[in-house]
């Protein structure tokens, strides 16, 4: 096991933490597992290894499957989250999914704002129109939609509805924005885009990125952990894990051999 060697504050925390779907034990015992403040934290590890459950714990999303059980303890900014009320978590820790999903049939602009008026966060109209503006402009949209905004959603490519999906949740502020796989959906040009995008984020948020993709971690994170069979194997700084990774197995999996 890894751990951080610098002084960045920590934004989550796990310990002792189990999840089971049904009768599958999906997580088991994850434990000791610091994401610090803005950074790019990134999950990797094989399909079935229990990556996007972790990510879905991390707002609690995860209870909104029935045969979900959650045993352990998982803080943010050291409050537990499981005694937070599930929508205020939501709004401190947004979520970004694999297959893009915005509202189809709303226009570009709704999107963004209906969110924003949803939530009561907005009210003001010309408001409004500057924190649209705004994040379109922050994940590089703007210039591509500004002239259509009344059109709908699903006329945009699939790079761009990603990219439409991610404005919408930092319309929100979120501390953390949880991204499960963002760019295995879309196409080179969109995916190089939001990796881009992701690498600027840090500055401002704290991104928590599961990847089936190493090459990716090793790109944009900061900081990487690999899962194997549901168990965290080991976690820390991403040039350290990949250089010199203290267990055989995360060296197997770095190297493509797993």
């Amino acid at each position: 096991m890894v751990y951080v060697s610098d002084s960045k504050p920590i934004v989550i925390r796990v310990e002792r933490l189990n999840v089971w779907l049904g009768r599958v034990h999906v997580l088991k015992d994850v434990s000791g597992l610091a994401i610090p403040r803005n950074s790019v934290f990134a999950i990797m590890g094989p399909s079935g290894s229990g990556k996007t459950t972790l990510l879905k714990t991390f707002n609690r999303i995860i209870e909104l499957n029935r045969d979900a059980r959650v045993e352990g303890k998982v803080t943010l900014d050291g409050e537990d989250i499981f005694s937070m009320d599930p929508v205020v978590l939501r709004r401190r820790v947004g979520m970004v999914f694999q297959q893009p999903n915005p509202f189809p049939h709303m226009s570009i602009y709704d999107n963004i704002a209906y969110a924003l008026r949803a939530n009561g966060i907005v009210k003001d109209k010309a408001r409004l129109r500057e924190i649209v503006r705004s994040v379109l402009e922050q994940v590089h949209l703007w210039d591509e939609v500004n002239s259509r905004l009344n059109s709908p959603a699903g006329k945009l490519s699939g790079g761009q509805q990603q990219r439409l999906v991610i404005a919408r949740a930092l319309a929100l502020k979120p501390e953390v924005l949880l991204m499960d796989e963002p760019t295995s959906m879309v196409d080179v040009v969109n995916a190089r885009k939001i990796e881009q995008l992701i690498t600027e984020l840090r500055r401002s948020i704290t991104i928590v990125l599961v990847t089936h993709n190493p090459q990716q971690a090793m790109r944009i994170s900061d900081y990487v952990a690999f899962l194997y069979d549901g168990r965290l194997i080991e976690w820390g700084p991403t040039k350290i894990v990949f250089s010199t990774p203290s267990n055989k197995l995360t060296e197997m999996y770095v190297m493509g051999r797993v």
